[in-house]
C-alpha cells in the first residue's frame, strides 16, 4: 500500500508541475530571457566603452603627435583637443582639457588658458587628481607677470590646501616661488629647505630647490 500511495503522489506532483509550467512557463521565459538580454547588453556596453578608449587613445596620440611638429599650429590642435573632450572617457577627457590648455599657453593665450584650468579645477565631476593638477598649472601660469598674472596671496590660498596631497613636492615649489615673488624670502626657505630633503621628490626638483635656496643666501 505505501508504494502505491509514493507512485500516486508521485504522479499528482508531476501532473501539478506540468500545469504549473503550462501556466507560469512564460514568466520563466520572460526571466530567462531577461538574463540573456542583461548579459548581452552589458557585454556590448563594454565593448563600445572599450571601443570609445581606444579611439580617444589613438586621437590623443594623434594630436601630441602634431604638436610637437615644427611650426604646429597650436590653436588648431587646442582645438583638436577640446573636440576629443566631448566624446572621450572620463580620464581621456581631463587630460584633453589639461593639454589643451597648455597649447592655449604656449601660443600666447594665457588668459584662456587659465579660464580652463580654474574651470577644471572647480569641476566637481572630475576626479580630484585631476582638480588639483589643474590648480597647479593655473597657479605655475598665474605666477607669471604680465597680463593675467595673479595676485600671489590669492595663489597661495589656493595651494596651500593641496600641501599635502598627492603633488605635494610641486605645491612646495610653486609656493615657495610665490612666496619670493611677494618678497617672503624667509617663507621660501622654509619650503624649500624640506623639499631638497625629500626623497620622494623627483631628483630635478631637489635641485631646482636647492639651487633657490643658495640663490636667497647668496
Amino acid at each position: 500500500m505505501p508504494d502505491i500511495l509514493d507512485e500516486a503522489e508521485e504522479e499528482y506532483r508531476a501532473e501539478r508541475a506540468q500545469a504549473m509550467l503550462a501556466r507560469y512557463g512564460w514568466i520563466l521565459g520572460l526571466a530567462a530571457l531577461a538574463v540573456v538580454g542583461g548579459l548581452g547588453a552589458r557585454e556590448a556596453w563594454r565593448w563600445q566603452q572599450q571601443r570609445q578608449a581606444n579611439a580617444a587613445a589613438e586621437a590623443y596620440l594623434a594630436a601630441g603627435a602634431a604638436a610637437s611638429q615644427p611650426g604646429a599650429d597650436l590653436l588648431a590642435i587646442a582645438g583638436r583637443y577640446e573636440a576629443l573632450v566631448a566624446n572621450a572617457p572620463g580620464g581621456y577627457r581631463m587630460l584633453a582639457r589639461l593639454r589643451a590648455a597648455a597649447l592655449l599657453a604656449e601660443a600666447g593665450k594665457r588668459e584662456a588658458a587659465l579660464g580652463e584650468w580654474d574651470a577644471l579645477a572647480h569641476d566637481s565631476a572630475a576626479d580630484p587628481l585631476y582638480r588639483d593638477l589643474a590648480t597647479l598649472y593655473w597657479a605655475l601660469h598665474g605666477l607669471d607677470e604680465g597680463p593675467g598674472a595673479i595676485d600671489p596671496a590669492t595663489l597661495d590660498s589656493r595651494l596651500a590646501p593641496l600641501a599635502n596631497g598627492p603633488w605635494k613636492a610641486s605645491v612646495a615649489e610653486l609656493r615657495a616661488l610665490v612666496a619670493l615673488r611677494r618678497g617672503d624670502a624667509a617663507a621660501a626657505r622654509g619650503l624649500l629647505g624640506p623639499l631638497t630633503a625629500d626623497p620622494a621628490a623627483p631628483p630635478g626638483m631637489r635641485e631646482r630647490a636647492q639651487r633657490l635656496l643658495t640663490g636667497i643666501a647668496g
